[in-house]
């Protein structure tokens, strides 16, 4: 769909300045030779690989792709595509037996078990948050869904407990690519080029020390809109720049709505500009298509999200700072 007004991106000269800035906190700050990118076959990370190979040259990147027992197959093949599609140095290593010996499974199928005791082998899950924030002031809460080897579908709410502890354990995840990450990167004297967007940045939609962790991060003020339109001038795989965004993180298919953004990435991205601007309510509405109450309760959302995922962007705190270094 046409990329909203609000949203307008010179794509020319964001290809052009963003990869030589990147250029120069590389070199100049980080002191580092080439940049190390953790591919998922998803739009963020395959532009981030596309604008490190236009900072450092193909030849200075280095691109992982880490799949693992619940991860899409498509994500794989996505990744391997978009690496010889830029022609960069790349490895592909299943993570799922580290996974596997740290407990994630283990930890997540306990917590899942404390709800459905019949859950098992060859079982199927996801997280869900509940619907109801647009036409309520409720609190949103989540949901376990499961689905048997049979294919049929069971669906609960998540106590706390549980809910931490699968999340906990799925945080596996992207520490475990992290860490691979950051090998490569000491091995061959490179950055890691971090891959959020400017809406999970702002909502804290990110792994602290895992996919929130990185040296640089070249695409946080683009909207997710603005990357779509940026990964099509580019000239990435259409495979690439016309799926829509998932978690890739539970074995059920999961759009990123479903888990923690209220709408799509799409009528977020206008909500959230929107609220930037300093529009009102009305206004917002007007462009996305929703009435001024529900885009009044998003805005709150978005706040809240703000407060609570605050801690997740601050670096470690002294508890009695260190005087600052004097020559």
């Amino acid at each position: 769909m046409p990329l909203h007004a609000w949203l307008d991106i010179d794509l020319a000269d964001a290809a052009e300045r963003i990869p030589r800035k990147m250029r120069e906190i590389v070199s100049a700050t980080l002191l580092r030779r080439g940049c190390v990118v953790a591919v998922s076959g998803g739009i963020d990370s395959s532009v981030c690989a596309a604008l490190a190979t236009l900072a450092m040259g193909k030849e200075k990147v280095f691109a992982l792709v880490l799949p693992e027992r619940d991860s899409s197959p498509a994500s794989k093949e996505l990744g391997v595509r978009l690496c010889e599609h830029l022609g960069v140095p790349y490895e592909v290593m299943d993570i799922a037996s580290t996974l596997e010996a740290i407990g994630c499974y283990r930890w997540r199928d306990d917590a899942i078990r404390s709800v459905f005791p019949e859950y098992g082998d060859g079982w199927k899950n996801k997280i869900v948050i509940s619907r109801n924030l647009l036409d309520t002031d409720r609190i949103n809460f989540f949901r376990i869904v499961i689905e048997n080897p049979q294919g049929e579908r069971m669906e609960k709410r998540l106590p706390l407990s549980a809910y931490l502890q699968v999340v906990a354990a799925t945080n596996f995840k992207q520490r475990i690519r992290k860490t691979l990450e950051y090998f490569h990167a000491d091995r061959l004297n490179y950055a890691v080029v971090g891959t959020p967007n400017r809406l999970e940045y702002d909502q804290g939609f990110f792994v602290k020390n895992g996919d929130g962790s990185a040296d640089l991060k070249p695409i946080a003020h683009l909207y997710k809109s603005q990357v779509y339109e940026l990964g099509r001038y580019l000239g990435l795989p259409e495979g690439i720049c016309d799926a829509s965004p998932t978690t890739d993180t539970y074995s059920l298919p999961q759009g990123q709505d479903e888990f923690y953004f209220v709408l799509p990435h799409d009528r977020m991205d206008i909500i959230l500009c929107g609220l930037n601007r300093g529009k009102s309510a009305g206004e917002v509405a007007r462009e996305a298509g929703l009435s001024a109450d529900q885009v009044d309760r998003v805005f709150r959302d978005i706040r809240n999200k703000r407060t609570t995922t605050r801690p997740l962007h601050l670096a470690p705190v002294l508890v009695d700072p260190v005087p600052e270094i004097t020559k």
